[in-house]
């Protein structure tokens, strides 16, 4: 068995100061992930989404930050997938980003709501064409008999599409993600980690520092 306790490393790349990010966090997280996509960090754009359900219970999974606009974090989705219910009746959430080879991570809280039908249609317009099937053939979050049930929704849209632009599906689309509190956290050594949280309050950022 796995001695998970010896498990451990010490953090030492960089620091973190206060006076080191502006003070509207979204231009902090601007620099931050063009930093990381410098340092070639595998996966930038990933982040885990964090939802509740009618009964309060959480679900997690990894998606892919698409664009930083509109004051807040754009995914795209099926509206019909598990996300998309659970943000559909709460749409409270958060996300966290990690970049483990900058010793760094990224938190957020806010609420999520559908991107404008024809801001969905201009991202689906530039998806590729493998990918635009893709999003006609799955039933996401569906228990489905196997994956060759997969594989012939795909080659039967394949088929319907030949020849044709292929359309957004109506129940896929995107999400903005307005932030009401971002934390930036900079591992350090001792376990003695920065962390600078910034929180909306009356439409104002303020900004402050968190014990480890």
């Amino acid at each position: 068995m796995l001695d998970i306790h010896d498990l451990r490393r010490d953090f030492t790349l960089k620091t973190l100061d206060e006076k080191q990010l502006p003070d509207n966090p979204l231009e902090a997280f601007e620099q931050w992930f063009k930093e990381a996509v410098e340092a070639q960090v595998y996966e930038p754009s990933a982040m885990n989404l964090a939802t509740v359900d009618a009964l309060g219970r959480s679900s997690l999974r990894v998606v892919l930050l698409k664009e930083l606009k509109q004051g807040g974090f754009i995914f795209f989705s099926n509206y019909d997938s598990r996300k998309g219910k659970q943000l559909a009746g709460n749409p409270h959430c958060a996300l966290n980003f990690v970049w483990h080879e900058l010793e760094r991570q990224v938190r957020i809280e806010g609420f999520a709501e559908k991107l404008s039908p024809e801001d969905s249609d201009n991202y689906f317009e530039v998806r590729p064409p493998k990918s635009k099937l893709g999003a006609w053939t799955s039933p996401q979050s569906e228990v489905i008999p196997g994956r060759e049930y997969l594989e012939k929704l795909y080659a039967d849209f394949e088929k319907q599409f030949a020849g044709k632009g292929v359309p957004r599906p109506e129940n896929w689309g995107g999400y903005l993600v307005r932030p009401s509190l971002i934390e930036f956290w900079q591992g350090r050594s001792n376990r003695l980690h920065d962390r600078i949280q910034f929180r909306l309050e009356n439409e104002m950022w303020t900004k402050e520092r968190l014990a480890p």
